[in-house]
């Protein structure tokens, strides 16, 4: 018999829609995909050849769990140049994805009873990687009326002896909302106070529109830095999905019990994509300017599209390449014999009968919303605003 956790344990929402369409896509269908949590870009022609060198170099075998010391000093430049943040070696730790990375740090600071505040909407594996800690995911609501904002007083009402740890994610993952910079340090403050972990996921860091620029909650106050464990990678920044290299960096003691784990389950991350990896962060980054301006024109034809939908209401994304619209206006309504009870079962109607792949928003923990990515063409986005449309006027 399978362990309660195993059976307990959902596949990724996100991961089990791209496969669905692309099985879709395999029985011929034109199926206009929104679901995918990837770039459409190529991976930068440096990148590659750095990886092909490393083949040919022979640089395939083992590398320390952590991973190797130049990839290490080059996220510590990273940090120092993005950021206005120090780090050492033994405060870095090189993960199989940005993913994986999270889970080793779950893994090593939560644990039964304790409590970790998420707020809403959340990326769909906080909860579920909480839980396989033994720990209990605590729900902090944030609303599109007001950019998605935690702030220190809603925090104080989920605060007690038992809260162990915040997640941070901004830029957002589905909404593309950021924190105010008066609200990170409101956070940090009560962070300070109560001695919880802050858990700040900002691998969408590089990904902003409309001038913004990113700011670290641990480049606030080195009080803040103390307990913090920014998460990262090279997966959107650079187009790299599939080379599956993540990063964190924080307190010593943290680090060093992540690699511990690391060392137990994976090892190291795979040698040839660590070289790769140092080659997208020492080399041009040009490429990146490239994606993120392609990306705000899309974002802002997708934006106005579904703000033209009767009823629809669409926060404007500050980054990532996600929009996270409010389609409560179909619950209760009808698509031929099919009730419309739930975001689940609007995307149902959207793949099945308009063949139109989105993430249903309940899976973010918002019911009535659905995520869709801009990270595919224009054309896509183009075909599939017309399907979502006629879709919307078929419903009774």
């Amino acid at each position: 018999m399978l362990s309660e956790r195993a059976r307990a344990l959902k596949p990724s929402p996100t991961l089990a829609i791209t496969a669905k369409e692309k099985a879709l896509k395999a029985q011929g269908l034109d199926i206009a995909g929104f679901g995918a949590g990837e770039p459409d870009f190529d991976t930068p022609a440096h990148i590659k050849e750095a990886a092909i060198k490393a083949i040919n170099d022979n640089f395939t075998r083992y590398t320390p769990a952590s991973g190797i010391d130049s990839l290490k000093d080059a996220i510590i430049e990273k940090f120092k140049r993005d950021n206005n943040l120090s780090f050492k070696r033994e405060e870095v730790i090189i993960s199989c994805g940005g993913k994986h990375a999270l889970f080793n740090l779950f893994e090593a600071i939560f644990q039964k009873g304790d409590e970790v505040l998420i707020p809403v909407p959340f990326w769909v594996s906080y909860p579920p990687m909480v839980e396989l800690t033994g720990a209990n995911p605590v729900l902090v609501e944030t609303y599109e009326e007001e950019d998605y904002q935690v702030t220190g007083n809603m925090l104080k009402k989920y605060i007690n002896r038992n809260t162990k740890g915040i997640i941070l994610n901004y830029p957002s993952n589905p909404a593309g909302s950021i924190f105010y910079r008066e609200n990170l340090e409101a956070i940090g403050k009560l962070a300070v106070e109560h001695n919880l972990y802050i858990i700040s996921d900002e691998i969408y860091e590089k990904l902003t529109y409309d001038d913004y620029r990113h700011v670290s909650i641990a480049s606030l106050d080195s009080a803040f830095k103390e307990r913090t464990i920014i998460c990262h990678g090279v997966s959107k920044t650079y187009a790299m999905t599939g080379w599956r290299i993540g990063f964190a960096a924080g307190p010593a003691d943290v680090v060093k019990a992540m690699g511990n784990i690391q060392s137990q389950s994976t090892s190291n991350p795979t040698s040839i994509s660590q070289m790769a990896a140092l080659a997208a962060l020492n080399g041009p980054q040009d490429s990146i300017g490239v994606m993120v301006k392609e990306f705000q024109k899309r974002r802002d034809f997708l934006v106005a599209g579904l703000r033209s939908i009767s009823g629809v209401t669409c926060y404007n994304p500050k980054g990532t390449f996600y929009v996270f619209p409010n389609f409560n206006c179909v619950l209760g309504k009808r698509y031929k014999d099919k009730a419309i009870s739930s975001s689940t079962v609007w995307t149902e109607v959207l793949l099945e009968d308009f063949h139109t792949a989105v993430v249903p928003g309940i899976e973010f923990g918002k019911e009535g919303y659905i995520r869709l990515s801009f990270a595919t063409s224009m054309e896509v986005i183009q075909k599939g605003l017309e399907r979502i449309k006629k879709a919307v006027g078929k419903l009774k």
